[in-house]
């Protein structure tokens, strides 16, 4: 059950990095970006740390403001 809970932890870890790396590469802020999705610049930062779990529509979101196909979130950057 532990590595269950770590796998996900690595993976919206993962998730994270790709926002944020992202975010920044189209030079907005955390708090663009929240502002953008509605939503809080501390919360966007607890999902590009990896401290939180959006829900897949919020990713849609992101992903649609970020201008990039969602599964680009989950994909490894080589």
């Amino acid at each position: 059950m532990a590595r269950d809970k770590t796998i996900h932890n690595d993976i919206y870890k993962h998730i994270g990095s790709n926002i944020r790396k992202q975010r920044k590469l189209i030079d907005i802020s955390q708090e663009e970006l929240a502002f953008r999705l509605q939503s809080a610049r501390n919360y966007i930062g607890c999902i590009e740390r990896g401290e939180k779990q959006p829900s897949l529509p919020f990713l849609l979101d992101i992903a649609d403001v970020l201008d990039i196909e969602v599964y680009k979130l989950f994909k490894s950057v080589d």
